[in-house]
């Protein structure tokens, strides 16, 4: 028996990947989670009759040999799927679209970025001439426009944008979709929203405004999301996290939302065992103190996390100084040598001023080039922290007219970030 199965909070883009799945292996057997999103439950409700779906509780797992799991790749985000985590004779199969490594090992996966998990899967179904119906198209549209909130998201690609034309072209409604991607807010979540702006706080954390609220919660609410992202809004921060905790503490759901390059909710939401994209994810705890997820969170931001790309990842080392009290003709010499138009001028291992090119213009005697290089340097240096993100360097580099940044940590040159540096990383030209 094959299967395939997806995420709990099974949204349309998972829908749709089970789907797509079905197409293109027409004897698997598509399990959804019994938690799936509100919108999702309504389609379901309507065109359940047009979908073959079943639940774990229906399945042999004895009798299964090949998984395939779609648009998630962690074995605690799947439910009920336990049985077959230490199957040794399984084959396992993984499409997903999310850049963080999971722990399902998969002995055949497509695992790229793109907005929607399920435009991978589309690429295979336009090679395999696969026929859909206009039903089959509109739910397939419905997950990319949501993962890419209507292709706006930065997370878009253009085969996403690719995908979406070529269902259209196969009678994909836009009506339905409209209709089914609306989000669920009413009394509830308007009172949550209330109370959440009521008692909101910004703090700056790692460059980055950020709002973290808790809130008790009675019973299942849905529509989270969706207060948090207009939380969010509200309150113009960078980052948004939502943490909400049943009375007794036994059960703690976290939503974050973010709209800041370099801040990789997905990856924080990895480290608190849930999921997601750069701009969006979450993750449910049991039994811990809310607080101290407030804590956890913090600390992943003050880090940074390792799945973002920092100032780390890019930067040029060793760097090349020159001492302050050395004559301007030997940092003429070395710049030259080293073909790169400005240095850091350091004392001992303290920076203390920056020489380029554009400062030899100020040597006008011959006499001059045995002057210091700190009579000509520039003492104005701004430098910035491994952490940070290429987009954060390059908006210094614009806002002071500079070329280059030395990267300090604690007190220490560890490298330097150059204006080419940061286009290198935003043309997508970093080698593999």
């Amino acid at each position: 028996m094959q299967i395939v199965t997806t995420h709990k909070n099974t949204d349309f883009d998972a829908l749709a990947s089970l789907v797509a799945a079905k197409l293109l292996y027409p004897d698997v057997r598509p399990v959804i989670p019994k938690n799936v999103n509100p919108n999702v439950r309504a389609f379901l409700s309507i065109h359940k009759d047009m979908f073959s779906m079943e639940t774990a509780d229906e399945i042999d797992f004895d009798a299964v040999d090949r998984l395939l799991v779609v648009d998630v790749n962690r074995w605690e985000r799947l439910e009920n799927m336990k049985p077959l985590m230490k199957r040794d004779d399984l084959d396992i199969f993984l499409w997903d679209h999310h850049s963080v490594k999971g722990n399902i090992l998969a002995q055949w996966q497509c695992q790229e970025e793109t907005g929607a998990n399920v435009t991978l899967m589309i690429r295979q179904l336009k090679d395999e001439r696969k026929l859909l119906t206009p039903i089959q198209a509109t739910l397939l549209l419905a997950g990319i426009y949501e993962d890419t909130g209507n292709l706006t998201f930065p997370s878009t690609t253009a085969e996403d944008a690719s995908a979406v034309a070529w269902l259209l072209e196969r009678k994909a409604d836009l009506s339905i979709i409209s209709s089914f991607l609306r989000p669920a807010y009413g009394e509830k979540q308007k009172q949550i929203l209330f109370e959440m702006v009521k008692s909101a706080d910004r703090r700056r954390i790692n460059g980055y405004s950020v709002s973290l609220n808790r809130m008790e919660l009675n019973g299942h609410v849905e529509g989270l999301a969706v207060v948090v992202r207009m939380y969010r809004e509200i309150l113009n921060v960078d980052a948004a996290f939502g943490i909400f905790y049943s009375s007794d503490r036994k059960r703690c759901i976290v939503i974050g939302r973010s709209n800041a390059d370099g801040l990789n909710i997905g990856s924080i939401m990895k480290s608190l065992g849930g999921g997601g994209h750069p701009g969006a994810g979450s993750a449910l705890l049991k039994a811990v103190n809310p607080e101290t997820v407030e804590s956890m969170i913090e600390e992943l931001l003050r880090g940074n996390q390792q799945a973002s790309v920092q100032i780390s990842d890019i930067m040029s080392f060793p760097v090349s100084t020159i001492a302050a009290n050395a004559p301007m003709k030997e940092a003429m010499n070395l710049l030259q040598s080293k073909g790169c138009t400005g240095m850091p001028v350091v004392d001992g291992d303290t920076i203390v001023g920056i020489i380029s090119r554009r400062d030899f213009r100020k040597v006008r005697k011959r006499s001059q080039e045995e002057a210091p290089v700190k009579a000509f340097m520039s003492t104005s240096v701004m430098t910035i922290e491994p952490g940070k993100s290429p987009l954060q360097a390059a908006r210094l580099m614009v806002k002071h007219d500079i070329g280059r940044l030395p990267v300090v940590e604690d007190g220490r040159l560890i490298g330097i970030v150059t204006r080419s540096d940061a286009m290198m990383y935003f043309y997508d030209l970093l080698p593999d």
